[in-house]
């Protein structure tokens, strides 16, 4: 029998434990974070109906979705009735409008979760990857004040992260249409046109934004494109410099002064939330490629590493649920993308292998004594010390070598003279030393030894 090549498939992350652990210590963070904002979690299934799914709002993602069908139907040429979700945040819009009637307004949910996307494989595309997103939704209305909260969790997080100094980007759509109107260019489908424009400078520069919206099919005279490229090029370097470019633009039709209101409010609570003004910019280019934002927009960039691009965005939309239920549900919500995220601060050197999530084992001296080694094992897990127990006979040094591969930093030893004596043998793996505690005594001084290591600054 042929053996089948073990191989996954491209866009998909898969670890070693140890990185696994580097992850999942980067999702906890980003959770702890969350609950302190007071969001509460929600999960949704990775299949949804076809139908829900696909609502023609979600823009060039609903061209990428893996549809699911069983082996069952194969046969009957049936068209899949069921996909995998490409988002969180169409399944949030499904489980709001179906369970609306027992949630509290305004709902306040984190999600964390993988999601699914028929990208081509490339650098920093994937096809299944973890989404952590938080939303405020609304019933009939929600205050602006919320659009503040948002990127002040995301402060927390990446401050706690430790990704070295980074930047809320702001800028609001009612601003860029109020603007695009002053402009001339009145029609919402042409202003929704432009906004996409305007959202690809970062990746295709201002000299080719500005050269595709002169020519066809936009066809925007010279000096309008150049009033707007002016426009759009602006950003702060204060808090009281984002106040000026509101104080710039004027008063001018309801859109463009609805926007600048907005945009105050948000500033002026950033600060009372305490993001200090070195981390968040006004940023008016600031657009976000999805047609259903409608007011504030976010984006979070590495300053030392602006080719990673953004590692947050969100925004303010008006109406989640529209395809599913006639309530009004306006909400405002921000995600990060943790799969790409990690490996591009592990790419960058951001971010290391984590140490192994076991902190002792307990090494088989004899056979014969192995209830004694797993009486020894519960005392510690007892204790909260994550404990290995060996369970077959190995030479001592194979034990030691097992144990420095997977990154167990204490191995205790019960042979025959520790029995005698009443002590532990404890070999520390990290510092190399070995040394002797009463068995009555090891509990504490293992949880010691752990504590201080816990206590000491990262990178030691």
């Amino acid at each position: 029998m042929s053996l089948a090549k073990a191989r996954t498939m491209p866009g998909v992350m898969e670890l070693l434990p140890l990185d696994q652990i580097a992850f999942q210590n980067m999702l906890e963070t980003i959770r702890r974070n969350f609950e302190r904002f007071g969001f509460l979690p929600i999960e949704t299934p990775a299949i949804e109906f076809t139908d829900v799914l696909l609502t023609k709002s979600g823009g060039e993602t609903e061209r990428q979705v893996y549809f699911v069908q069983s082996t069952g139907s194969l046969k009957k040429g049936e068209e899949p009735s069921l996909a995998l979700r490409f988002d969180l945040t169409v399944p949030l819009a499904r489980y709001v409008a179906e369970h609306e009637h027992s949630l509290s307004f305004p709902f306040r949910r984190y999600q964390m979760q993988r999601v699914y996307r028929g990208e081509s494989a490339q650098e920093g595309r994937y096809r299944e990857f973890y989404q952590c997103d938080i939303d405020v939704i609304g019933k009939d209305q929600l205050s602006v004040r919320y659009d503040a909260e948002l990127p002040a969790a995301i402060y927390a997080i990446f401050r706690e992260l430790n990704v070295g100094p980074f930047t809320l980007q702001l800028n609001n759509r009612k601003i860029l249409r109020g603007f695009f109107e002053r402009l001339g260019i009145a029609d919402g489908e042409a202003q929704t046109l432009v906004l996409r424009e305007v959202d690809k400078i970062d990746k295709r520069g201002a000299a080719a934004v500005r050269e595709t919206l002169t020519n066809a099919p936009f066809s925007l005279p010279i000096e309008q494109a150049d009033a707007l490229m002016h426009f759009v090029a602006q950003r702060s370097d204060s808090h009281a410099s984002a106040l000026a470019m509101l104080d710039a633009l004027g008063s001018g039709n309801s859109t463009l002064d609805t926007g600048i209101a907005e945009v105050r409010e948000v500033l002026r609570l950033l600060k009372a939330l305490g993001v200090p003004e070195a981390f968040y910019v006004l940023n008016f280019s600031i657009a976000r490629g999805l047609d259903y934002y409608t007011g504030s927009v976010f984006e979070t960039i590495l300053t030392e590493h602006p080719d990673i691009g953004s590692v947050c965005s969100g925004g303010r939309y008006e109406n989640l649920a529209s395809h599913y239920t006639k309530s009004k549900l306006p909400g405002v919500g921000v995600s990060i993308g943790a799969t790409r995220l990690f490996y591009q601060l592990r790419k960058a050197g951001l971010i290391g292998t984590a140490k192994s999530t076991v902190q002792a084992m307990v090494a088989m001296m004899d056979d014969a004594d192995l209830p004694l080694y797993l009486e020894l094992a519960n005392q510690l897990r007892a204790a909260q010390i994550n404990t290995e127990v060996q369970l077959e006979p190995k030479k001592l040094g194979k034990q030691f070598q097992y144990a420095d591969r997977a990154g167990i930093r204490f191995v205790l030893m019960l042979g025959v003279d520790e029995k005698a004596k009443g002590v532990v043998a404890v070999k520390d793996m990290l510092r190399g030393e070995q040394f002797e505690v009463a068995r009555a005594e090891l509990t504490q001084s293992l949880r010691v030894e752990i504590e201080q290591s816990e206590a000491m600054p990262k990178g030691l």
